[in-house]
């Protein structure tokens, strides 16, 4: 059983009905933990990858059609959005004319049943938190579920641990608290220990897409599944090129001791490596979420895994109580979907268009979302409609959490088709009709307006 914080951490989980694949699991990773392992991946092991384009492979059309008729579409729907101040599923948030992230996806998943003339399910892998609120959302669109098929299978939860003992934390104020999703890595675990992934490969699936539910490019693409199908890969991940913005992201790698593909995060980088994982020529691609996976060779692995697919390790550092830095310190044990990749033999990756990666993780990605940049086309297949994507960088004083950011737009966002960048120093209001042409910056010691169709231009315009 090992130490005595393990013990009462697993006793907990069984208590609380926690599937024995998934309390294996964590005690898998909570060994490492205990006996110091950091998930850290040093700049010195590993080197940078070049990778081919989707726009260069050779996919015939009866290809991809066959390749789309046997895949499912899984959603990682677990996350409130509580860096935006949210206390429901971050998928709820309106991000176009009324409609929200799950409303969006609904309705792109029913317009490719009918275009590609498949069943495409669509699968939402929701936490404790998020499925009463998504499934409701989602009864509106009585079509959306697959005879057979559930529309919500559950990620499991997992103790925090106080950081001082690695017992499991105690907080009677709110119980909750004391539970926390294991990362989008357990995705594995929760499609074996639900039954999900049997049931899938019985019904003829052949293989998953899986994304993020607030990445609204993340579209399963017909040629995409082809490419992956004909390539006989077991995992492959949809990259694209880094940008400013991905500066601080986790990248693309090859370890240097197997030869292996791997993702190095953020949270696995060693402080004296954070210069070179900023630098966009050394390590040029970055992840999408995008993931495609072979369901048989999935079984196969976690049968000689014992059910432990043995991804590397992340440990997150957090206060018990988000709302209160005061309040205990905590470990999360985490870990990646995407790490996935160093386990499969003859994994593989592909670059794809940026039009397939349009994540929102702050209000300056939701501000461009609800702008002019992209245009929501046929099928609800997001458009981008300008030249370029702006940079976007608003006070977070003022901007981070989405009731404050609301206020701040009343009509809506403006206009950013010609726009470069937006910098926005203090408390502004914008009105109607605003336009922001080039590269613009606001400052502001007081609260400040920008009148209706007021047009904010750089001295190039």
């Amino acid at each position: 059983m090992g130490s005595p914080g393990l013990a009462k951490a697993m006793a907990k989980m069984r208590d609380a009905g926690v599937d024995d694949v998934a309390v294996q699991t964590f005690a898998h990773y909570y060994r490492q933990l205990e006996h110091g392992e950091t998930g850290m991946i040093p700049e010195d092991t590993i080197e940078p990858v070049d990778i081919p384009s989707i726009h260069d492979a050779e996919v015939s059309d009866d290809e991809a059609h066959t390749a789309i008729s046997t895949t499912a579409v899984i959603k990682l729907n677990g996350g409130l959005g509580t860096s935006m101040g949210m206390d429901r599923a971050k998928s709820l948030l309106c991000v176009r004319k009324g409609l929200s992230f799950l409303d969006v996806i609904a309705r792109q998943i029913l317009h490719m049943r009918e275009k590609y003339d498949v069943r495409l399910p669509l699968l939402l892998m929701n936490s404790f938190r998020t499925s009463e609120d998504s499934l409701a959302a989602l009864e509106r669109y009585e079509d959306l579920p697959v005879e057979g098929l559930p529309l919500e299978f559950l990620q499991n939860r997992e103790p925090r641990l106080l950081v001082k003992d690695l017992t499991p934390v105690e907080w009677p104020k709110d119980p909750e608290l004391e539970w926390c999703p294991p990362g989008h890595g357990d995705i594995y675990t929760a499609l074996l220990d639900t039954g999900l992934l049997d049931l899938l490969i019985e019904q003829g699936y052949e293989r998953v897409f899986v994304s993020n539910s607030d990445n609204l490019g993340a579209v399963p693409d017909e040629k995409v599944a082809g490419w992956f199908a004909k390539s006989g890969a077991p995992f492959a991940i949809e990259a694209v090129r880094r940008t400013p913005s991905d500066r601080k992201g986790g990248h693309f790698a090859r370890r240097k001791a197997d030869g292996r593909l791997i993702l190095r995060e953020t949270a696995q980088t060693l402080d004296a490596d954070k210069v070179t994982l900023q630098d966009l020529n050394r390590h040029k691609y970055c992840s999408t979420n995008n993931i495609w996976f072979d369901l048989k060779a999935l079984k196969k692995v976690l049968a000689e895994r014992d059910g432990i697919l043995g991804l590397p390790m992340i440990r997150n550092e957090k206060t018990v109580d988000p709302a209160d830095p005061k309040s205990e310190k905590v470990v999360q044990i985490e870990t990646a979907m995407g790490a996935a990749i160093e386990v499969f033999e003859g994994s593989q990756l592909i670059e794809v268009g940026r039009d397939r990666f349009v994540p929102v993780k702050t209000t300056n990605d939701l501000l461009v979302l609800r702008s002019d940049v992209y245009d929501i086309g046929d099928g609800f297949v997001l458009d981008q409609v300008a030249d370029e994507v702006p940079f976007i960088d608003l006070d977070g004083d003022h901007y981070k959490y989405v009731a404050k950011f609301d206020e701040r737009f009343p009509e809506g966002a403006p206009s950013l088709r010609h726009a470069t960048s937006l910098t926005v120093n203090g408390d502004w209001t914008f009105g109607k009709g605003v336009q922001v042409m080039g590269a613009v910056t606001l400052d502001g010691a007081n609260a400040e307006r920008v009148a209706p169709a007021t047009v904010l231009s750089d001295p190039a315009h």
